[in-house]
């Protein structure tokens, strides 16, 4: 992969603010985190799933389970950053094992098709409103895309990949803000645990809804805290 140093993006700097993930824009703002704004509008069907799933398995296995899944994708990610950065790493625990064969997976399947990139780990934000970081942007396919790995415990449907798809249009609305570009391309790079590879490209009509869908749960999250205020 050839690194193209078209665009320069902020330094990452988190901060927690009342618990939430916070960015800090080259020390002139503070913005929530996209996946801030997310769960703060949650829809109440979600949350309903996610507490009838954890009253299922246990709250202990629950939490295993969660912390294990959490491990693995902190270990995938680390592993293609540094693949992409061309950079030595290896990870000799037992999660850096497993988290290194879906990180094969995802070169040979996905990053294949990535012979340009701008940045990896970028920090991207929307003055006033969001910020976040993603995995990687660059060229697939010939257009430019935002790009990011997932890890999961089994395959996922379309359908349930919705907040990802949302993050995706979030991160694509920021770029083109601030580096006036036109990414109307979204990759998301899936392995699950047993190394079952998928890609989901979201791009056109569908990205569109994805980006107004967003900016409705933008404009929730501030009407939320306004009226926590007052």
């Amino acid at each position: 992969m050839k690194r193209d140093n078209k665009f320069i993006y902020p330094r990452t700097v988190r901060e927690a603010i009342e618990g939430k993930r916070h960015y800090n824009i080259n020390d002139k703002e503070k913005l929530p985190s996209v996946t801030t704004i997310l769960s703060a509008t949650e829809p109440a069907e979600k949350k309903e799933g996610l507490k009838r799933w954890r009253e299922k398995m246990g709250e202990a296995n629950a939490a295993r389970i969660v912390d294990e899944s959490a491990a693995r994708g902190t270990a995938m990610h680390k592993i293609l950053e540094m693949y992409i950065l061309d950079k030595g790493y290896l990870d000799e625990t037992n999660v850096g094992k497993q988290a290194h064969n879906m990180a094969v997976r995802v070169i040979e399947q996905g990053l294949c098709n990535v012979p340009t990139y701008y940045g990896t780990e970028c920090t991207l934000y929307y003055p006033g409103l969001y910020a976040g970081q993603t995995d990687l942007v660059g060229i697939h396919k010939g257009t430019d895309a935002i790009i990011d790995f997932k890890q999961t415990n089994k395959p996922k449907r379309r359908e349930w990949i919705g907040d990802y798809c949302l993050q995706l249009a979030a991160y694509a609305m920021a770029h083109n803000f601030i580096y006036k570009t036109e990414i109307t391309k979204g990759v998301v790079m899936m392995c699950s645990k047993d190394n079952y590879y998928q890609e989901f490209v979201i791009e056109g009509k569908e990205f569109q809804k994805y980006k107004h869908d967003f900016l409705r749960r933008v404009d929730e999250y501030y009407k939320q805290r306004s009226s926590n205020v007052g």
